[in-house]
């Protein structure tokens, strides 16, 4: 029911009056003045969502509809409470006291305290973190005798908060919610887990919402003191809600004989959290759950100009699950330029091209501030990392680290530092112990100290103490396989090459198995990240090279300049703006994911398309996408297709430019040079992922990862002269160079 109060009710000391009514647009307001009654507000990106719901919150409480205490307000973050709590602060006038307002966890900590003695707790309970539930956890693992090296402590913890994050306690996991995860033991495991977390009076994180969602569900009079305190409801972000927070508001809100006061805001197109358990069904049922529901679709955008929210509706609307709305510009330059679709002729091209875009953008006038480049996967930004360092362009990594500075990657260039020199201790304490092999501190400091009595590096004094039985029993037989390991792989390195090498090592030191093994929602992207490592290989002659430009790399100045460019994935995006937006990478097994296409099913790959519109929706007023005719994979080049996305895009906002062949046409130009005389032949040194040897000849078109494409001027042994397009004669190895 609208609602239409007197100018008399906002007669307050604020002095606002109804000002902050008549900034809004019609449909804004009706979403503040619908008081009463469930109402789902389908707010699109950029049309002000946040302003809409703090001004309704405020409208609630200048109207003395409600105390501020009878009011509950959900967050997703920290972040969003506080500039909720100021927003209404400044509307009001004064600060708001009293509040219950907040993220999921921090309100149901909030309740837990209050009613904690009906789970077996005490108000004073302790919340543990990450670190204190894995000590728990492997303390409860071992009468089990699972093996842990297959069955790791993370990702049966992993299995474990996903029941949680369902609302299922031990007793509500029925037998084809269990799984053969920990051969069969997960659902054991996780009863013996919650008895001790009781006794220890104790809970983690997913406790705050289950335990209280159990006392909702089973304790009517503690649920009925909530339902008759809280008068209004107002959730943020509502497609990104889980089972558990669900089911946390359909108990709050759904009163006996009455009208469900709950506002959720969402956006269903922008639903792309599954993998962390969010639940688009959520809000696609929201009418069912709430009967009587009216909808307020907020259309009107602000941020972007027309073509980019007509090619990101164009896209969106070949989902079929979704509420429906359409994007229109609220902008006064509301047309703008085209979405820009270009296709090069390989990854390395991408990322130049992209390096070279932003320079020009920054030199017509744009400041790297208000530019990034979003991938679908962590894994691409090295590419992109190491042609901005390359061209002095600063950038900063958003949500994330750099490549070289994420966990597993430094790991593994750890074991690659000890291959390369075996005197190198730090680097060797780094992979003694990852994956665990049973070196506690204790086991270390021996090995430092028969270092330092004999003088030896640490890797000699390991073969010194596993040869006089020092190191013995389960912890000797697995540095011994480290070991052996490290010396069948300085064997291959020397027959073979680097990269076959390093596979090798990180295959046979039990650190890929890790990862493998690992159920966490970041495991596939560390998986990623490391076969873009050992593909980053293939571009350098030998291990030690590599090692010397990663160190390069890691030492580029992260403060140079005020203004850089940002580079995240497009998860990392979500909630955030810029005026220029590059997205690479839109082809067939990257985005759509590989992962994606491999499940099947639609509500995999319409979770895709909402991403990329998200990826779409990012830009004010330049949208660049891009796709590659052939990405590297390891050491090999594979063809790839166009993203099915990018023929859903609408012809009328797009410009479709291909770069494939427009990349040597001032090269080609010049093939008349080498017409006539004898064809110089030019080997290509061995590469062990690749099979035959090929052969280059003189006026040859062929490929460098890091000048493009070209034509061979000369050969000598094992070294060309090529000349590429912008950049010149370069003389070169030609195990770099690949045929085209």
């Amino acid at each position: 029911m609208s609602e239409n109060p007197s100018s008399a009710l906002f007669s307050s000391s604020s002095g606002q009056g109804e000002s902050y009514l008549a900034r809004l647009n019609p449909e804004q307001r009706a979403a503040i003045e619908t008081t009463d009654g469930p109402l789902l507000v389908l707010a699109g990106a950029g049309t002000g969502k946040t302003r809409v719901l703090t001004t309704r919150f405020a409208h609630i409480l200048l109207t003395d509809r409600a105390k501020p205490w009878q009011i509950l307000a959900v967050t997703f973050t920290n972040k969003a409470a506080k500039e909720m709590r100021e927003r209404v602060s400044l509307l009001l006038g004064s600060p708001a006291e009293g509040l219950w307002l907040g993220t999921f966890h921090a309100l149901c900590a909030r309740m837990l305290r209050r009613h904690a003695d009906y789970v077996g707790l005490t108000s004073s309970f302790t919340i543990l973190d990450t670190d204190d539930q894995l000590r728990l956890l492997k303390q409860l693992i071992a009468p089990f005798q699972i093996d842990t090296k297959r069955w790791p402590a993370p990702g049966i913890l992993g299995v474990i908060q996903r029941w949680k994050d369902r609302g299922l306690t031990p007793e509500r996991v029925t037998d084809s919610e269990d799984s053969d995860f920990a051969d069969g033991h997960c659902r054991a495991i996780y009863k013996a887990y919650q008895e001790r977390l009781i006794q220890l009076n104790a809970c983690d994180f997913g406790d705050l919402m289950l335990h209280v969602t159990e006392i909702l569900r089973t304790r009517p009079d503690v649920q009925a003191q909530y339902q008759r305190l809280f008068r209004y409801i107002l959730v943020d972000e509502y497609q990104d809600t889980n089972t558990v927070q669900y089911l946390w508001l359909r108990l709050l809100a759904l009163r006996p004989g009455e009208p469900a006061n709950i506002c959720c805001v969402g956006d269903d197109d922008q639903s792309i959290y599954s993998w962390r358990g969010a639940q688009v069904g959520n809000i696609l049922r929201f009418e069912k759950d709430f009967p009587g529901a009216e909808i307020v679709r907020l259309e009107r955008n602000y941020r972007s100009t027309r073509h980019i929210l007509g090619a990101a509706a164009g896209l969106i609307a070949h989902n079929d699950e979704r509420l429906g709305k359409t994007l229109r510009s609220g902008r006064e330059d509301s047309d703008g330029e085209k979405v820009l679709v270009v296709g090069v002729s390989d990854s390395d091209h991408e990322a130049r091209d992209v390096c070279a875009m932003a320079e020009k953008m920054q030199r017509d006038g744009h400041s790297l501030a208000e530019m990034a480049i979003l991938v679908r996967a962590g894994f691409q930004t090295r590419a992109f990392e190491e042609k901005l360092v390359q061209s002095g362009v600063p950038y900063r990594i958003v949500g994330g680290v750099r490549f070289y500075e994420r966990a597993e990657i430094r790991d593994a260039l750890a074991y690659m530092r000890v291959l390369n020199q075996p005197a190198d201790d730090l680097a060797f304490e780094r992979i003694l112990n990852t994956p665990k092999r049973g070196m506690g501190p204790a086991g270390v400091q021996k090995l430092h100290a028969a270092a330092r009595s004999r003088q030896v590096p640490l890797t000699e004094a390991t073969r010194i103490l596993l040869a006089e039985k020092v190191l013995k029993g389960k912890v000797g037989d697995q540095v011994q396989a480290l070991m052996t390991a490290l010396d069948t792989t300085r064997d291959i390195l020397a027959r073979e090459g680097h990269v076959v090498a390093i596979e090798h090592l990180l295959e046979e030191s039990g650190y890929l198995a890790m990862w493998q093994a690992d159920t966490s929602p970041e495991a596939p992207g560390r998986l990623e990240n490391l076969k873009e490592l050992v593909r980053a290989l293939a571009d350098f002659g030998t291990l030690g090279e590599f090692l010397e430009h990663v160190a390069l790399v890691m030492e580029h100045d992260e403060n140079a300049g005020d203004a850089r460019i940002s580079l995240m994935t497009l998860h990392g995006a979500k909630g955030l703006e810029f005026d220029v937006v590059f997205l690479p990478g839109w082809e067939e097994g990257v985005f759509p994911s590989q992962r994606t296409l491999d499940e099947g099913g639609n509500s995999g790959l319409e979770e895709e398309r909402r991403l990329a519109y998200v990826g779409i929706t990012r830009a004010r007023k330049h949208a660049m996408i891009f796709h590659a005719a052939r990405r590297r994979i390891y050491a090999n080049w594979q063809d790839s297709m166009p993203s099915r996305f990018l023929d859903e895009l609408p012809d009328d906002h797009i410009i479709r430019q291909e770069e494939r062949d427009a990349s040597l046409r001032g090269l080609r130009a010049t093939e008349s040079v080498f017409a006539g005389g004898a064809p110089l032949v030019a080997r290509r040194r061995r590469d062990p992922l690749a099979g035959n040897t090929p052969t280059f000849q003189l006026g040859e078109h062929v490929r460098h990862p890091r000048f493009g494409e070209g034509i061979i001027v000369s050969a000598d042994h094992h070294h060309v002269d090529v000349a590429f397009e912008g950049v010149g004669i370069k003389h070169l190895l030609s195990s770099f160079l690949e045929k085209l």
